[in-house]
């Protein structure tokens, strides 16, 4: 499970949109005096490209410098597998696109040129053409005739039924969630056949049982679903000689090397059992390196590899492609690791009911972490905070790893302002709260988010798994629940008694100020007008804000006010608020303990997914003043390394790339291992 980065939790960061055709330079955005080195790349449509740094670096030995250096390259060989997984034409587009870009001589002083420049960007940025946050897919803000015209000037080549999808409405949709036009008929990701529907989906995975149904395989995670000359469904396998199998085998070739310089032997051991599953695509051996990975726990380098979040597939079996690697961060570490010794305190304090408690918490560990590179689904738009394996036995029986990743916070937070706190806050009370505990509040909530949320609760015996029950509610009500785990104690005297701050209710309070702020209304920026919402982070927040609203209007818990035409909402009574949060967390670990699926859709469809319009208006109204955009994401670091004669690494030196499209320009030319059709 992966936590985003999101606009009214990080509200002290600025978050607006801005116009199609303006571009802001990278000498346009200084930070501090403190600090010299220039955060923002430069911002586009709704986007802003940040950098981050590497802090302790030039600590690292130069074999821990080398097994970050091959863990990124393994990271990067992977990245056209996530551009082919979000949509079939992905590729052709991309090569298109940038064959254009950098072949074409005529007049790039044109607004149509500056156009095509923001949308080549844009889908750099979303890998591919649908939106990396809202699934829709992206307006191209010049014509088909301008572009056949870039295509002849550039002898580019490119189907004419490709050419028509960039600029007519069909597959609009990446992953779509309405049930009612279909979860996969409505949506374009390319996980499934055309013409494949749920029921069979559904049929079809019923027909496979694991050998112990206690530990079941994450059947479908690495495959896609085709049908075949007879009619038949049939899994194309994601594994080296198997689907995606050229860039597989390049990832293979860095963990390789990973390996031969891996810290210790648990850390070499599972980096042995993934590259064992990327050759054999084995979901037995899946679970044996999860097994492994999270018990890997020594060491100063981790990593993120293969396929792994589900939020993709409507139906919740397919994993995406990602990779991160991770320095340790050993101050905020030492830090964090309080909450994890703690965990069973949490559980066993939880206002869950009491069978759906975990009676023994198993090895949750939690690391504030420095990001050396990012691909695939973590890039250029990147999680904050992640918590892995995914398997909820895995988790119960053997333990899971949570991480923060610290340089990417620091970034956004040193990139950004105050102006939209100050616009959405209630009052000068809620604005000193944030200006004093936002930063601090927003690590906790991360912290027992990831640590004690993901980790906590049990399904009841013979109850089967997430996706199989809730479906495609199953993400939203994931996600939900384990913010309010985070709700519910980030409000608690525990903290304090911890030492983990200074004064826990103040904080608290804070928390909540930003998450019912947010929720209710400021994530709004983020939606075109006359939307609702389909992503399931999103669902998540305004079903827990509007179902607390609700259920705490007869004692007036939180109010809506008024003033000058523009909309607050007030917090009256935390304690009960707290309350409120808990009675919620019990309830949706109960629709995930017992399977509901219709009191779990009914939760998400009735507080989730419909908007209200006119506050919405209201939102984009007030945000106009601002300039910097609501979405933001990351150039990574480039590792360079220094050999000798005989191809040695003597030295690793990290230099930051000079722009977003020198990058991406890179990475196409490096790392394009996969054929245009796979």
């Amino acid at each position: 499970m992966k936590l985003l980065k999101i606009a009214g939790i990080f509200m002290t960061l600025g978050v607006s949109i801005v116009c199609d055709a303006q571009i802001t330079k990278t000498s346009d955005a200084k930070i501090s005096k403190k600090d010299t080195f220039d955060y923002v790349v430069e911002q586009f449509a709704d986007i802003k490209v940040l950098r981050y740094q590497i802090p302790g670096w030039e600590n690292l030995t130069l074999k821990e410098q080398k097994l970050v250096y091959y863990l990124t390259q393994a990271g990067y060989s992977g990245r056209d597998i996530i551009y082919d997984q979000h949509y079939k034409n992905n590729l052709k587009i991309r090569k298109a696109l940038e064959n254009i870009y950098v072949n074409y001589k005529g007049n790039k002083t044109s607004e149509d040129w500056k156009n095509f420049e923001i949308y080549l960007k844009r889908v750099w940025f979303a890998n591919g053409i649908h939106h990396h946050y809202s699934n829709d897919k992206i307006k191209a803000g010049f014509s088909k005739e301008y572009f056949n015209g870039l295509m002849k000037a550039t002898k580019t080549s490119l189907s004419p039924a490709i050419v028509d999808v960039i600029f007519n409405d069909a597959d609009a949709k990446k992953v779509n969630l309405d049930e009612s036009k279909g979860l996969l008929e409505g949506s374009a990701v390319n996980f499934y056949d055309k013409g494949i529907t749920a029921k069979e989906v559904e049929d079809f995975y019923a027909k496979k049982s694991s050998p112990d149904p206690k530990r079941p395989y994450s059947y479908g995670l690495n495959s896609k679903l085709v049908r075949n000359a007879k009619g038949q469904l049939e899994e194309k396998v994601w594994k080296s000689k198997g689907m995606y199998g050229a860039a597989i085998d390049k990832i293979i070739y860095w963990l390789e090397k990973a390996k031969s310089v891996a810290e210790n032997q648990k850390q070499g051991d599972a980096i042995g059992l993934l590259i064992s599953y990327y050759k054999t695509g084995d979901l037995k051996t899946w679970d044996d390196y999860n097994i492994a990975w999270s018990q890997a726990t020594e060491g100063n380098i981790d990593y993120i590899n293969s396929f792994i979040e589900v939020y993709n597939d409507p139906l919740g079996y397919r994993g995406s492609y990602e990779s991160v690697v991770q320095i340790k961060d050993f101050d905020m570490s030492q830090k964090m690791e309080v909450v994890s010794k703690n965990a069973q305190w949490f559980e066993d304090n939880s206002p869950l009911i009491p069978e759906h408690k975990k009676k023994n918490v198993v090895g949750v560990s939690y690391k504030t972490v420095v990001v050396a590179g990012e691909s695939g689904d973590s890039s250029p738009a990147t999680p904050i905070g992640v918590n892995l394996p995914n398997s909820d036995w895995i988790r119960a029986e053997h333990g899971s790893k949570s991480v923060s990743l610290g340089n990417i916070i620091d970034s956004y937070a040193k990139a950004g302002g105050k102006g939209r706190l100050k616009e959405f806050a209630n009052d000068a009370e809620e604005i000193a709260l944030a200006e004093k505990y936002a930063e601090l509040g927003d690590k906790m909530h991360t912290a027992l988010h990831e640590v004690i949320g993901h980790a906590s609760g049990q399904i009841n015996p013979g109850v089967g798994t997430p996706k199989e029950t809730l479906k495609s509610y199953a993400s939203a009500l994931e996600e939900g629940r384990a913010d309010l785990v985070g709700l519910y104690f980030v409000y608690d005297p525990k903290l304090q008694e911890l030492g983990l701050v200074d004064d826990w209710k103040k904080m608290g309070m804070e928390s909540y100020d930003s998450y019912i702020r947010n929720g209710l209304m400021t994530q709004l920026v983020r939606l075109e007008p006359g939307t609702n919402i389909e992503e399931a982070h999103m669902r998540n927040r305004q079903f827990v804000s509007a179902w607390v609203f609700e259920k705490g209007k007869a004692d007036n818990v939180i109010e809506k006010l008024t003033r000058n035409e523009k909309t607050y909402f007030n917090i009256t009574d935390y304690e009960k608020l707290h309350d409120l949060f808990g009675q919620l967390l019990r309830e949706i670990q109960r629709i995930k303990s017992e399977g509901d699926y219709e009191a779990g859709k009914a939760l998400v469809e009735n507080y989730g997914v419909k908007v209200d319009q006119k506050l919405h208006a209201e939102v984009l109204e007030r945000n106009k003043q601002f300039d910097s955009a609501p979405y933001s994401g990351f150039v990574n670091p480039v590792l360079v390394p220094k050999m000798d004669a005989k191809g040695n690494i003597l030295s690793i030196e990290v230099k930051q790339p000079k722009s977003f499209v020198e990058q991406m320009l890179n990475y196409s030319k490096n790392y394009g291992f996969l054929p245009l059709e796979n």
